[in-house]
């Protein structure tokens, strides 16, 4: 497999360290009515953190039902963004498979709930 040379831009350790990355254990899932592609609305458990919202476009390799206690990679300090009429508060991460179908980025092993990624 041919992996493409890096071609973003370099930042600095300190920019990196602005970035919240944080685990979640998905507590609900059910599907996103109004997106434009289909997607999920999540309720993650951030431990110290809160419940927080978000919506995910994963709906090709996971079943709502299937969600439920998962944990996934979250970054936490983007900020809101409206999704339709849903208000999405932290970004789930995850991976574009062969077919561009997301692919959820999860610890190896459990860990608490708002773990900061090191």
């Amino acid at each position: 497999m041919h992996v493409p040379e890096h071609t973003m831009e370099q930042i600095t350790w300190q920019e990196f360290e602005k970035t919240d990355i944080r685990v979640a254990t998905i507590v609900a899932a059910e599907n996103l009515e109004g997106a434009r592609k289909p997607a999920y609305k999540l309720q993650l458990d951030l431990g110290p953190l809160g419940i927080k919202k978000s919506s995910a476009q994963i709906t090709k390799h996971y079943k709502p039902e299937e969600l439920l206690g998962q944990q996934v990679l979250c970054v936490t300090n983007l900020g809101k963004k409206q999704i339709g009429n849903f208000m999405s508060e932290v970004l789930v991460t995850g991976f574009a498979d062969e077919s561009g179908d997301i692919v959820l980025a999860q610890p190896a092993g459990k860990v608490p709930n708002g773990s900061k990624l090191m």
